[in-house]
Order: structure tokens, then sequence, then C-alpha cells
């Protein structure tokens, strides 16, 4: 690994590893999340990763953008034109600092129809999302200048910035400037043009903007004869290189703009094994893909692609603010029984105002986008895979990690079980197992075993052990599973034998690893070694064992102390006719011990479980009180 990837966070190296080898565009971005760089590539893969390589010749500019670059994102597109179109559109919109085309700032303009009474028609590199329309971008700013010279001489339309709401207009208060005098305007400002009238001539730009130039080619052609017939020739040819210009404006936009839709372009890909989908959204303006958008799925299982698509698809349309005219899909809900593209449809002509057509295309340029975006999802199904084994390693506690090496164990401990025994002077022994997972606790998988091989009065943790480790064991053999990384027997080499023995005779032996961990000393002994491992005292791994069989002594301490007393309740108080165990227990609550309840008056006795109650305790104990005389 070299230098500069070596400086590069693990994250990056990955992604650099897994990058697809198709065409597409890319993202260089720093560690605040500010894109840096954008570019265009045949192979991602090998176009990407020459950045990070030492022996490139790259200039000072790009070596510098590339150390301080964290990230790299990628959207992969089925043809060079179509990377090419979407690289322009994410330098726009990023304007990043070290793509050279935009070191002047510079980016395509716009025909602007202001949203507004009497709207103003302007140029403009700036899109506002006011309401207002906008038409382009023009990559030829002096055709596009030639246009607005003759949508102005034609149109004359006016080019102030005056509020033209009907009171000022109705009281006077403007005044028509030069360009009323030199008929560059009809006068709105003073009522000499109706707002209907004036909404007719937007609506005849749109048609031009949108293409539709015939309409303007004739009135400037009949403009034209009447200068030439007056002797204008100066005019007349001024309208006729504006005629030309039209022309070949007519022709270039056919080439160009072929389809000036709005669409949204929907996909989705899931991975049924890791349980998750992405839903991917293209958003499509005036026949240019503008951005990208995604969103993580989860919860998939039962769920039909249909079914995750659609909501995707209705929760997205819920919060918009803009509405295309054509919806792309890569899978039909109405093929679904359970779903169905009614509602959907019926939102969107409400919002938009007309309908909005909505399906899923089979064949030519339409499939070919539905294929891009169903392309990326899977792509950005692959790096959340990426990023979720990474999370993955990243959370395994330190302890665990040491652990694995000081034992080397060849996989990491991260499922540990810990067995202890326990019982007072040979009565009542029981065993617990309590479950560690990544270091952690899991309470809900502890168990409990009261042992029954053993004779009262008689401790034997040897055989006891051999029960605890049978019973447990053989019901994860016969189920197989959940198996753990590691099992932690409290003991010195004596317990671990048997617990070895026993474990062979299951056949769950070699599974997992075993170990005995001995008190006195702390040390750890393993199968067949005659001398413990040596862990320092101060090593996270030796303090995740102790903390391991610490938390199983006491879970069988505190379950031995639970069936002692149930056995001293039982003797004393279970044992009167009629008494139960709620009644037992609100007794003993009160008074705190049997002795107690025994030297109990009646009439307390019946405070806590009633007369007909207190009465029987009381007979049963003042018998057993005659009969002790």
């Amino acid at each position: 690994m070299n230098e500069l990837l070596a400086s590069k966070p693990e994250s990056l190296r990955e992604k650099l590893d897994n990058l697809p080898t198709q065409t597409g565009v890319y993202k260089h971005v720093d560690g605040s999340g500010t894109v840096l760089y954008v570019g265009k590539a045949k192979n991602l893969r090998s176009r990407v990763r020459s950045y990070y390589q030492n022996s490139r010749n790259h200039s000072r500019r790009i070596d510098v953008m590339v150390r301080k670059a964290v990230d790299v994102e990628v959207i992969v597109t089925d043809t060079e034109v179509e990377a090419l179109i979407l690289e322009n559109n994410l330098i726009k919109e990023h304007q990043p600092r070290y793509n050279v085309n935009l070191r002047d700032d510079k980016t395509y303009p716009y025909i602007c129809i202001k949203n507004e009474r009497f709207p103003r028609v302007f140029k403009t590199r700036k899109r506002k999302q006011d309401g207002s329309k906008y038409f382009g971008p023009y990559t030829d700013v002096g055709q596009m200048n030639k246009m607005m010279d003759a949508i102005r001489s034609v149109f004359q339309l006016r080019t102030c910035s005056l509020k033209l709401d009907p009171e000022p207009i109705e009281a006077g208060k403007y005044d028509v400037c030069l360009q009323y005098h030199i008929d560059n305007c009809k006068g709105p400002c003073v009522g000499e043009q109706s707002h209907e009238d004036y909404m007719q001539t937007i609506d005849q730009v749109e048609k031009l903007l949108n293409g539709h130039t015939q309409e303007l080619i004739d009135l400037l052609d009949d403009e034209m004869e009447k200068q030439s017939s007056k002797l204008n020739f100066e005019e007349a040819a001024r309208l006729r290189d504006q005629i030309s210009a039209l022309e070949k404006y007519s022709q270039r936009q056919k080439i160009v703009s072929q389809d000036n839709a709005d669409r949204d372009v929907f996909a989705l890909h899931v991975d049924r094994e890791e349980g998750v989908g992405c839903a991917v959204k293209f958003t499509v303006r005036e026949g240019k893909m503008i951005g990208r958008r995604h969103t993580y799925v989860r919860r998939i299982e039962g769920r039909s692609e249909e079914e995750i698509l659609l909501s995707f698809v209705e929760k997205y349309y819920t919060e918009a603010n803009f509405f295309p005219d054509e919806v792309l899909l890569s899978v039909d809900p109405n093929d679904h029984p359970a779903q169905d593209t009614h509602a959907l449809e019926q939102l969107l002509q409400r919002e938009k105002g007309k309908q909005v057509v909505v399906k899923v295309p089979q064949r030519g340029d339409k499939a070919s986008l539905i294929r891009m975006a169903k392309s990326n999802a899977k792509l950005l199904v692959g790096e959340w895979k990426t990023q979720q084994m990474k999370r993955e390693r990243d959370r395994i506690p330190e302890a665990v990690k040491s652990l694995k090496k000081n034992l080397q164990m060849e996989a990491l401990p991260r499922r540990i079980d810990g067995i202890d025994i326990s019982h007072l002077g040979g009565t009542e022994t029981v065993a617990s197992c309590v479950v560690f997972t990544d270091g952690t606790p899991r309470k809900s998988e502890y168990r409990t075993y009261k042992i029954r091989t053993t004779e009262e009065g008689r401790p034997d943790d040897f055989k006891a052990m051999r029960e605890v480790i049978q019973r447990r064991y053989s019901k994860i053999v016969e189920e197989n599973g959940p198996w753990p990384d590691l099992l932690v027997v409290d003991g010195g080499k004596g317990q671990l034998s048997s617990a070895v023995q026993v474990l062979k005779e299951v056949e769950a032996y070699g599974k997992f690893q075993v170990i005995g961990i001995a008190k006195r000393l702390e040390e750890v002994f393993m199968p067949e070694d005659t001398d413990p491992v040596l862990i320092a005292k101060d090593d996270v791994a030796l303090q995740l064992l102790q903390k391991v069989r610490n938390e199983a002594h006491r879970f069988a301490v505190t379950y031995q102390r639970k069936r002692r007393k149930k056995k001293t309740l039982h003797s004393e108080l279970l044992d009167i006719h009629g008494i139960g165990p709620k009644t037992a227990r609100d007794l003993l609550s009160r008074f705190g011990s049997v002795a107690k309840v025994k030297d109990a008056p009646e009439e307390e006795i019946a405070e806590v479980v009633g007369p007909a109650k207190a009465e029987t305790v009381r007979s049963y104990f003042d018998k057993e009180a005659a009969e002790s005389t």
C-alpha cells in the first residue's frame, strides 16, 4: 500500500477495491461533505483508482484535491454520452473548486419567464424555486442573445422591474419609458395593454422557446416585407439576420431537445438475503438528468418489489413541490393483486393540474433510463453491505480481539458461554450458564440448572459440571446451535477435564474453544496443555474472562438463594391447608419471617389475609405449639 492510500480512511480504501468497471460519473468529497471534483470515466474503477497511485503525474491542483479527499461517490450510466451530460449537470449543481471549467464560475444560461402578473422574459444563470419557468440551458450564448433580441422586437414585452399591480396602474402612478416610445413595449404600466393580451403574448413566447419557431419566423417575415416596402433596408436586413438565426436555432433545437419533458425515474434493487433494498430516483428536467436520490429500505420480509417501490414513490410525492410530466417505474405495481397506481395518479393529477403519465417502459431510451437507475440501486446496496461489514468489525470490543490473540483462536470469540456450580455445604446444588456477545451480557439467554446427579450433603463439583455440560450441549447439538465461540468453566484443570470429557461424549468437542479459569491465581487452562496460558493481569482479555466467570457465579448464587427461600416458605407456611403462595408472600412481606407470623395475634394476621384465613393460620400454629409441649 502506497503512502497516499495509507493516509486515507479505511472506508475509502475499501470503496476503491469495490468500484464498478462500468461507465459513469464520480465525485471526490472532503471530510465536511463538500464536493471537491466531478469527473466522468469509461471505466470507473480504473479512472478513480488512478488518482491514488503514487506513480501518476498529477498536476498540483489535482494532487491537492486528492490529498483533501476522504470519500468517493459514483453514479453508473449506460453510455459515455449520459456520463458527459450528468457530469456537466453535477458540476453546475455543486460548482466544485477543483474542476477547471468552473474556476471562473461560468455556467450555461437559461431564459426565464418570471412568475409575475406581467411576466418579464430575461436571461439568467441561476434557477430559483419561485414558480418561474426556465428554458435551456443554452450552450451558444450568442444564439441565445439573438433569440432574446427577436423576442423583444417581435413581442414587445416589458423590460422594467416595476410591480404592475392593478391599483398603482389605475391610480396612474407610472409613466411610460423610452421603450414605449421606440415601440419595444405596449405600455402595460399605464394600462395601454391589458393583462389578458399580455399573457397571450407570453403563451406565444413559450411556444417559441419550446421549439415552435415557425409562428415567430412568419411574423418576422411579414415585418421584414413591410420594412422593405417602406425602403427601410437596414431594418429589413436586421430582421433577415434574425430570421436566419431563428432558423438555425430551430434546426438545432430539434436535434438537441427531441424530448423536452420533465420526468422522474424510479427503480428498486432488493437483496433478500441481507434483508435490505435500495430505491433510486433520477430527476430528469427538460430532457437532462440533473440529480439522483436514494433511500435504503429495511424490513422487506414478505413485501413484494411492487409494494416497496410504490411506497417509496407515494411518500416522495406527498412531500414534493414539483411534479413532472411523466413518471417511469422499474416494476408495475398494477401487476400485484394488492397494489395499484390509482391513488398515485390521482395525487399527481391534482398537484400537476393535468394527467401525469405513470408507466413501465419496455424498450427505447426510457427503458435505458430504468436500467441505469437499477444499476445504481444495485451498486448502492453493495456499498451498504460493505459499510455494514465495516461497522460490524469496528464495533467488536478490544477485549474480544485481545482474547482471540491470547488464546490463539482462529475466529473471534464473539459469543462466550460461562458456566458455574454453586451449593451450600453440598445441599441445593445448582448451575448457571451466562452468555456474552461481543463482550456484553445477553441476559435473555441466561439459563439455570437444578443438579440432579449429586447426593445431598456430599458436594461433587466435577459431577455437577458433567451434568450441566451434558444437558446444555446435547440440546445444542440436537438443534444445531446457537454455538458459542468460547466456553469458560469456573475452575482449573479438574473442572476443565470434566467439561472436555462430556463435550466429547455429546459430540460437541472441537466445535468451539473451551477453557478453565482458576480463581486463586487467575490462571487460564486449555485442554491438553499442562501449563496455564499467561495473560497479563491488566490485559482486557483477562478482565473479560473474569467478568464472564463472576457473572456466572453471581447468577448461580442468586438462583440457589431463590430455591432456599422457596423451600423455607414451603416448609413453614404452604403446609397450612388453604394457604397458597400469594398469601404466604403477603404474610412474610408484612411480618418479615415465619417466626413472627407464629407470634402475631389473630387480629393482625386478619389485617393482611382476612378473618377466615387468619383463623386458619392461628389455629395451625396454636395446634403446632400445643403438640410440641
